[in-house]
């Protein structure tokens, strides 16, 4: 075993789910945690102050926080007043539909991209516009070697998982030879593209998260 230690992503939250319980309790108890940390900063506080003014542990006030419990009544009542807010407003947010994109194996849309030629396929995966972003993900296929490849520029990042094949893919001024398993993420406004496909056929994911600006 890899003595190698794990990176942690701490920019979410992720708790242990009993399959028996209501997804909609798991979505209230999310939006009630976002609301608190949410009120808490606005307000400058930090979760030792915060538990101490409503006269809860910090331990509970984490959890909520993190969406680890479910608030009773009277602890609903408590955050409400400590932070002088109506109680609905601890869940605002909790009946709003999250989007997600589900494509069956084969039945993604093929679309023509700048640049697209015979021998190359691109099949579109998913297409979802957030509040913040629109994520776009590709399966891409080079099955035939040509004189010229397209050179692609785009705002946002970009992210490409290699499934099959072998190629030289270029991101401005470096070339990365890339072989099944390896991955390239990089900024979209550096012109970018194959430059050598070595082994056919080729297969990639490509998913590019555009910002703002650009949805």
């Amino acid at each position: 075993m890899s003595d190698v230690p794990l990176l942690r992503n701490r920019s979410g939250t992720a708790r242990d789910r009993d399959p028996q319980a209501p997804v909609e309790e798991l979505e209230i108890e999310a939006a009630i945690g976002r609301n608190v940390r949410q009120l808490r900063l606005q307000q400058g506080l930090t979760v030792s102050e915060m538990a101490a003014r409503i006269g809860i542990s910090k331990a509970m006030m984490s959890k909520i926080e993190n969406a680890q419990t479910s608030c009773s009544l009277s602890t609903l009542a408590l955050l409400a007043t400590g932070f002088d807010v109506p109680v609905t407003s601890l869940f605002r947010g909790a009946d709003v539909e999250r989007p997600a994109a589900f494509v069956k194996a084969g039945t993604g849309a093929r679309i023509a991209r700048n640049g697209t030629r015979e021998g190359h396929e691109y099949e579109l995966l998913g297409s979802l516009r957030g509040e913040h972003k629109r994520l776009e993900c590709l399966r891409v296929t080079l099955s035939e070697k040509s004189q010229t490849y397209p050179l692609f520029q785009h705002p946002g990042t970009e992210f490409i998982f290699m499934l099959e094949g072998v190629m030289d893919y270029s991101h401005s001024r470096s070339v990365y030879r890339l072989y099944p398993g390896d991955s390239l993420q990089f900024d979209g406004e550096g012109a970018h593209g194959p430059v050598d496909l070595v082994e056919l056929p080729i297969r990639f994911l490509s998913v590019i998260a555009f910002p703002d600006s650009a949805v």
